[in-house]
């Protein structure tokens, strides 16, 4: 963690990006509209965190769950996907972002995938932020898969039993080798998780706004970040150093 201006900066801040929907029936426009300008937000966001200090930074980008929506809501998410994904690669280029995927991408079209692989190929090695995009992303799904990759080392002898412990399952997760997140902000002020990095959360100090997703902003970030430094860090009893 860093500290600036007499400020704590988390080293990784996961988002949950909610309040898009409402933003847009506000105005009397689409939803569609609202994804459009959360996106927006996204870039913005991705450029304030990287010059903040911040070393991780995750947003829940399409749940498992998002696939329920209506075909022409779902539909529009994706050419969103498409066109931002290279818009993207242009703000992590600028930034020395490095850009990761998580999620099961293989239920995603073929030019979204080589899209996504892209993004991952072109900024591996910028050295500045990681920028973690959770897309077609559940926590009890992303458990699941790591579940049956351990099983499959296990009949295969490349791993025994007795090795498993927290630290071994975590490496067979989607976010193998990324710390847990210090800082979960979800806008919107919902309460609740959403199936959200239900394994790497455990220990994580949790701020919720009203301020819903394309209204978030640098001070918003801030706000959540001071409430962050207000807060008296603890893991199962024990004070963080």
């Amino acid at each position: 963690m860093e500290n600036t201006e007499n400020r704590t900066i988390p080293e990784h801040v996961a988002l949950i990006l909610d309040g898009n929907g409402r933003w847009a029936k506000r105005r009397g426009l689409p939803r569609t509209m609202g994804h459009k300008e959360g996106c927006v937000t996204v870039e913005k966001t991705v450029e304030i965190a990287a010059r903040m200090g911040i070393r991780y930074l995750t947003v829940y980008g399409f749940s498992t769950e998002n696939w329920k929506r209506s075909a022409e809501e779902v539909g529009a998410l994706m050419q969103l996907f498409r066109f931002y994904m290279v818009r993207l690669l242009k703000i992590a280029k600028a930034n020395n972002v490095r850009v990761k995927m998580i999620g099961e991408r293989s239920r995603f079209d073929k030019d979204i995938v080589e899209g996504i692989n892209r993004l991952e190929a072109e900024t591996k090695d910028n050295t500045g932020m990681t920028f973690i995009i959770a897309v077609n992303y559940g926590g009890r799904d992303e458990i699941v898969r790591a579940a049956r990759k351990m099983a499959a080392d296990l009949e295969t002898g490349s791993l025994k039993k007795e090795e498993i412990t927290e630290q071994v399952f975590a490496s067979y997760l989607d976010t193998a080798g990324i710390p847990d997140p210090d800082l979960l902000i979800r806008t919107s002020g919902e309460l609740r998780l959403s199936n959200y990095l239900l394994w790497q959360l455990a220990y994580t100090e949790i701020y919720v706004t009203d301020c819903l997703w394309p209204d978030f902003n640098k001070e918003e970030l801030e706000k959540a970040i001071d409430a962050y430094n207000k807060r008296d860090r603890r893991f199962g009893g024990v004070k963080a150093k």
